[in-house]
């Protein structure tokens, strides 16, 4: 079997790639490497094309079983709404026109951000309010792709991820994880900060479960799009809490106030339902576990 990962040096998709390098695939990278990072591709050993979605030629691929499409800008401080929608709508129908045509089953990554506000558990039906430029341009590839599930023949299958956090991601800086960014100011012995007063909640889902997630979607009844997450929120206090237990940490929190007011999410749990039903998905790991897991895999911990 054959996959393309495209942003296969990112964060989830350097963890796909390896994943299903693992499971016997003949795994193909697309990846510009204007946000991935090759330290993520340690003992990867197919083919990498370094080359934006946009530009790359994909007639040049020949027989492919199936397209993970992960590549995207992320940060979701970035104002350019012109290379914001390029990139995140215009790469993503360019590629879902090929998986078509070429009957190619096409999963891709959305994102919790289309819910924008809307109260927890958010479902799949809450979407298209979202509060950002990224979250915009994600629901507007939602919306392109839903067109597509009602008149392709093939299999096209969105997944929407919440805050997802694990190894591979320590590269992403400011858009990393709370979870990478609060355990490595505890690690140096500082305080965690965090938004005043700590309460708001997110789902928090591994990365791993994420992983899992996209090779079920292979497995779909039928096109649609779901939410991947733990299907619980965390406080970023628990998150702090949850740290120190693990890491030793005395410090006491810095609370500081929230810079984006107005254009954040404060509560973002994922209803699973219907990621149930379509792709079988069920998150297996708790957030302690995972923390704790992810915390040996970077040796923070033994």
């Amino acid at each position: 079997m054959r996959a393309v990962v495209t942003g296969g040096a990112g964060f989830v998709g350097s963890n796909l790639a390896l994943a299903l390098q693992d499971k016997g695939w003949d795994v193909v990278i697309v990846d510009d490497f204007s946000s991935g990072d090759f330290l993520n591709l340690k003992g990867f050993k197919g083919k990498i094309y370094a080359e934006g979605i946009l530009d790359f030629e994909l007639g040049s691929l020949g027989r492919v079983d199936a397209i993970f499409h992960q590549a995207a800008i992320t940060d979701t401080t970035v104002s350019d709404q012109h290379l914001m929608t390029r990139v995140n709508v215009d790469g993503t129908k360019r590629l879902l026109e090929y998986a078509v045509r070429e009957k190619i089953p096409f999963i891709y990554a959305s994102s919790a951000s289309v819910y924008g506000n809307a109260p927890s558990p958010q479902k799949e039906k809450d979407a298209g309010n979202p509060v950002n430029l990224y979250g915009l341009s994600k629901w507007m590839a939602d919306c392109l792709a839903t067109r597509y599930m009602k008149k392709a023949d093939s299999l096209i299958v969105g997944l929407r991820y919440f805050n997802v956090f694990g190894p591979g991601e320590s590269y992403k800086g400011k858009m990393a994880s709370m979870v990478w960014k609060l355990a490595n100011q505890i690690k140096d012995g500082n305080s965690p900060r965090i938004f005043k007063w700590g309460e708001q909640a997110r789902d928090q889902v591994y990365v791993k479960d994420v992983v899992r997630a996209n090779i079920l979607a292979l497995g779909a009844r039928e096109s649609g799009i779901v939410n991947v997450g733990s299907g619980k929120a965390t406080t970023f206090n628990h998150i702090v809490e949850t740290l120190n237990k693990l890491l030793g940490g005395r410090k006491e929190t810095d609370y500081f106030d929230n810079p984006y007011a107005g254009c954040y999410q404060e509560h973002t749990q994922a209803d699973l339902g219907l990621a149930r039903k379509l792709i079988g998905y069920e998150p297996a790991w708790s957030f302690e576990d995972a923390v704790e897991d992810y915390l040996k895999k970077i040796r923070f911990i033994h």
